[in-house]
């Protein structure tokens, strides 16, 4: 019956780069977020395309996502890994010259003890009490950890997609005072700290989700389509039922499509419930739930039966989508399945 096709639009992933870093303080290096495959849309191809468009460093969140950077973009750029030096890491942190982000004194004795000479950041804990250092921790570390030669101290804003939030000015606040004054890159802003202005962008920024067209970037360029081929169209009487659990009983005379993708390919389930599909520019409402492999929508509008309709493209977004599954644009992308023909465009 055919595979769904996912469309990824690699020019639009470099202009969203090129935007961020438009829009980030002069002088500050723009990373590049590549974790979990580049947020499901393959981390060679997205790492390859920045690379070439000028980003020299990238953020993986295990040292095992890094191993397809070095075979795509060689020993230069700088990777750096989220998760720091955990047990069983060192090999793969030496052998791929890899920068990890120690979050704990457990990580610092590891990594000093077992790679005294491979450079390594530090993360530290400005408030959203997830990874990272503590004020007094860092305190009592700071002079040991200084003699080492960080490249990088690091923390995360758990309020970034909410400029209002009182939270982002008390983490900038703690950061500050954790790391003014020590002579080293700092890193505080992810794509909703890009946007909160250049108080927050230091030395480094590191967007992710506006890379691949979500919010909060919001004049982020579109980067993926998702086009499902039609399997099957019936026409369905006025009280007949579509799908399990009865979830979509046809009023009048419907015309069915079933087409192939379902929540194996990471159309998840919740998406039944306000989703469109789109034949080109008109919109066709779902009609029940969501199955393993396959979706129903009503066509019953269109003039003529199409071949494929699309869940993802310009129409609507990831985050549409996700708004439909009241979850977040991020949840969409990563959870895109294995079984879709991804095709790769420009750059």
């Amino acid at each position: 019956m055919g595979t769904a096709t996912l469309h990824i639009d690699l020019d639009a992933i470099v202009a969203n780069w090129k935007a961020l870093a438009a829009k980030s303080a002069p002088g500050v290096d723009t990373a590049a977020v590549v974790k979990a495959d580049a947020y499901g849309l393959g981390a060679g191809h997205v790492a390859r395309a920045l690379y070439r468009a000028g980003c020299t460093q990238f953020f993986v969140a295990y040292p095992e996502e890094a191993a397809t950077l070095r075979e795509t973009i060689g020993q230069n750029p700088q990777i750096n890994v989220f998760s720091g030096h955990m047990a069983g890491d060192t090999d793969m942190i030496s052998d791929l010259n890899l920068v990890p982000m120690l979050n704990s004194i457990e990580q610092m004795t590891r990594h000093f003890e077992a790679l005294p000479d491979q450079p390594f950041g530090v993360q530290l804990d400005s408030g959203m009490n997830r990874l990272g250092l503590e004020p007094s921790e860092w305190t009592a570390a700071r002079d040991i950890v200084m003699a080492q030669g960080p490249k990088l101290l690091m923390s995360h804003l758990a309020c970034a997609d909410e400029p209002d939030s009182p939270s982002n000015a008390r983490q900038l606040a703690q950061f500050v005072e954790m790391t003014e004054g020590l002579g080293v890159p700092r890193s505080l802003s992810a794509t909703g700290g890009i946007l909160l202005g250049s108080d927050y962008h230091f030395d480094v920024t590191r967007p992710g989700i506006g890379l691949y067209g979500g919010l909060p970037f919001g004049d982020a360029q579109s980067v993926v389509r998702l086009s499902v081929p039609v399997v099957q169209t019936r026409d369905v009487a006025a009280g007949e039922f579509v799908g399990y659990g009865r979830a979509f009983t046809a009023e009048t005379p419907t015309r069915i499509a079933t087409i192939a993708a379902g929540y194996a390919d990471g159309l998840i389930r919740a998406i039944g419930g306000s989703a469109v599909a789109f034949a080109g520019e008109v919109p066709c409402p779902l009609a029940g739930r969501v199955s393993m492999d396959l979706i129903t929508v009503d066509i019953t509008h269109l003039d003529d039966t199409p071949t494929h309709l699309d869940l993802l493209c310009e129409a609507q977004s990831v985050d549409d989508l996700a708004a439909s599954a009241d979850t977040i644009g991020y949840e969409i992308l990563t959870s895109l399945g294995a079984r879709y023909t991804r095709r790769y465009g420009n750059a």
